[in-house]
């Protein structure tokens, strides 16, 4: 038997990159797969495709995570489709990058409202449906930022540490209705934004890590599939970091 099988899997951002990874190797042990996307795009509607093809339910949902009332409506419309939510993972994010005192209001208020509030968001949103199921799992995805920080990056690295706090504060709150919530901090991944880098950059950052090699956006789904599955029955409230070694 697969271990997510007869299981509603609810990823935010996942049309794409480290999300679109983690829906792929849901999808492949059994899960039904909801994903949302700012817009539901070919990109999207080829990713319906693709997780179909496993064997699976699978939906793409158009959704500014950003915004309270439409994350709510959005998750009424999958937990009406797919009859319930099992597993979510808060994933929607983006970068705007700078200096301090070089950042603007509106690069901050982005990516703390994308990155942070939407977690709040959806998990404001399906924490009732998993508290009458009993059970449920809630996946932040944090970076290795968000516990060391990084220079030009203070929105970024902000909102990262937030979804750390988010998940052990949900995690205590929510613990005796049988749902669970955690972390997961990705190091230097290598995706289609971080390919775009040279290869003598990303030769550089090889240097500084441990295992000596970027991770793959498939190092951080099975971390996922690990804090979705029963395997991790009795872990709540933890951060696991996917860096190779280079947060220690």
């Amino acid at each position: 038997m697969k271990l997510l099988s007869g299981k509603t899997a609810l990823i935010t951002g996942a049309a794409r990159g480290i999300g679109k990874s983690i829906a792929f190797k849901f999808a492949s042990e059994g899960a039904n797969i909801a994903f949302t996307d700012l817009v539901i795009d070919d990109n999207g509607k080829n990713t319906e495709v693709e997780l179909a093809a496993l064997g699976v339910k699978a939906k793409g949902y158009a959704s500014n995570a950003a915004l309270f009332e439409e994350t709510h409506n959005v998750v009424g419309d999958i937990a009406k489709e797919f009859g319930s939510i099992d597993i979510l993972v808060n994933n929607a994010g983006i970068t705007k990058d700078g200096l301090l005192l070089r950042m603007t209001e509106s690069q901050w208020d982005a990516v703390i409202n994308v990155n942070l509030k939407s977690a709040f968001n959806f998990t404001h949103a399906v924490a009732p449906i998993m508290m009458r199921q009993k059970a449920g799992s809630i996946i932040n995805m944090s970076s290795v930022v968000g516990v060391s920080g990084n220079a030009a990056q203070a929105n970024y690295a902000a909102s990262k540490a937030g979804l750390i706090g988010l998940a052990k504060s949900v995690a205590k709150e929510l613990g005796s209705r049988g749902i669970r919530a955690n972390a997961i901090a990705p190091g230097f991944i290598i995706t289609d934004m971080t390919n775009q880098l040279s290869e003598e950059v990303k030769a550089k950052w090889a240097e500084t890590i441990p295992l000596r090699r970027g991770g793959t956006p498939d190092d951080v789904a099975n971390v996922a599939l690990f804090l979705a599955s029963d395997l991790s029955s009795y872990v709540s409230g933890q951060v696991i970091h996917v860096c190779g070694g280079m947060n220690m």
